[in-house]
This record gives structure tokens, C-alpha cells and sequence, in this order.
């Protein structure tokens, strides 16, 4: 195998092929970690902006310390990897359907993967997002609050139409945002990251969910194609604690 491209994991999984690999890019002169599933690719080291975005801008709307975060999708774990860097954090919890993924992590084959494993203020716990959010403190167990945070972040479909696997279109719901509303603290912020333009129809749902609700579109070079890409920040707010 040329040293300008190595597989570092393959797996079976219950959604499919799972790959790993990092290749030299000589177009940015660095390393890239991509991740593919079947025929998809999942997630790229080299475009990261937008799934930073989505732990940045939530935090830009919080304020105080000792703040409980939790992330549906691990990824690569740069969007974890942005709210633990805001010292403000005092808990973070990461959710991913695949234990490969985590295991990744654990053992360092992903360049975020030693940071986050080390920090004593990260869980990286194994299950469905989807699913732990309908069981009340399943995102957290052991919690005496009902599982509730401050910012609840996810990247893990393409975006609220391009989904993983059809089981998860409930979330993007009246029903389903409903019940994420239900985990944050009065004035939380859920924040979602998309690969595809606004949705007007996802925005809406989203206002009736929340007290506030917009979408943010994130401009990025794409060294590879030589132009500039975009992607979709959607934020929410719950109504703050009544005076």
C-alpha cells in the first residue's frame, strides 16, 4: 500500500461498509482523514468549518460557566472537539450510533481522538441518538435533571431530507423537535448542521418548536474544486426562565 494512502480501519457494520483511511492531499499539502459508508462519503478532515460552526454558534448564545452540552455524532470529532475548547464547558456528552467510531477515538487513529479521550469533561457514549432522546435521560443516565442541557448539537444526517437511514426523518418533525425542545435547560439552544441549502419547510418546524428558530448559511474554500462551498447552520432557542 502506497504511503500516500492508507486504510486504517474496515468494518461491517449495521449499516454497512465502514472505512477509515488517510491520504496525502497534495492540492492542501496535508494528511486527510475521510470516512465513507458503502458508497458515501460520511465526513472529510479537510472541510470542517461548518461542523465547528455548529458548537461555536451555540455557545455564542450562552452565557455562564459549568454548561452541559451534549453532540448526536461523533464523526471525526471536531464538533465536540470545538465546545470542549471553550473552557466555559463544563460537561460534554457525544453520541454514536457506530462503536467503531468511537473506538477510533479511544485509540487515536483519528487526529482528534487522543484530545477527547483524555478529557475528563467527555463521554463518548455508544447508541442512537434518536432513540436515547425519546427515553427521557437516556442521553445522560444517572441524570437527576431528566437529561437536560444547555446546547444540544447534531451532525449526523446529510441534512433534514438527505438522511442516513429513513428512520430518523421522525426527528425533523413537529413531533421530534418537540421532544429534543424537551432536553434543553429554559434559554438552551439546539443547533443542527446540514449539507444542503436552508429549508424553509424545516425552519418553520423548527418555529414551532422553539422561541426562535433561523438557519445561517457557512461559506468555505473547497481547495480541492477551486471555489467556494457552503453549508446550513440551523439554530434554536427554548423561551429563557421567566423573571
Amino acid at each position: 500500500m502506497s504511503a500516500r494512502f492508507q486504510e486504517l480501519d474496515w468494518r461491517h457494520t449495521s449499516m454497512g461498509e465502514l472505512v477509515l483511511r488517510r491520504r496525502w492531499d497534495g492540492t492542501v499539502g496535508s494528511e486527510v482523514y475521510e470516512v465513507k459508508l458503502d458508497d458515501e462519503y460520511l465526513m472529510s478532515s479537510l472541510f470542517t468549518v461548518a461542523e465547528e460552526a455548529i458548537a461555536h454558534r451555540a455557545l455564542e448564545e450562552l452565557s455562564g460557566a459549568g454548561l452541559d452540552i451534549a453532540v448526536g455524532g461523533l464523526g471525526l470529532g471536531y464538533t465536540a472537539l470545538a465546545a470542549l475548547r471553550d473552557e466555559r464547558v463544563g460537561s460534554l456528552v457525544v453520541v454514536d450510533a457506530l462503536a467503531e467510531v468511537i473506538e477510533w477515538h479511544r485509540r487515536g487513529l483519528v487526529p482528534a481522538g487522543a484530545e477527547l479521550a483524555a478529557d475528563p469533561r467527555c463521554t463518548m457514549l455508544h447508541g442512537d441518538f434518536f432513540t436515547l432522546l425519546e427515553q427521557g435521560s437516556g442521553l445522560r443516565p444517572g441524570a437527576t435533571d431528566n437529561g437536560t442541557f444547555d446546547a444540544v448539537l447534531v451532525d449526523i444526517d446529510h441534512s433534514p431530507r438527505h438522511l442516513l437511514h429513513p428512520d430518523h426523518a421522525g426527528f425533523y418533525r413537529a413531533e421530534g423537535l418537540g421532544r429534543l425542545a424537551a432536553h434543553l435547560r429554559p434559554g438552551g439552544v439546539f443547533t443542527l448542521w446540514s449539507n444542503d441549502p436552508p429549508d424553509d419547510e424545516f425552519t418553520g418546524a423548527l418555529t414551532g418548536c422553539f422561541a426562535e428558530a433561523g438557519a445561517e448559511v457557512v461559506r468555505f474554500p473547497n481547495p480541492l474544486q477551486g471555489r467556494e462551498a457552503t453549508a446550513t447552520v440551523y439554530l434554536a432557542r427554548t423561551h429563557p426562565r421567566s423573571e
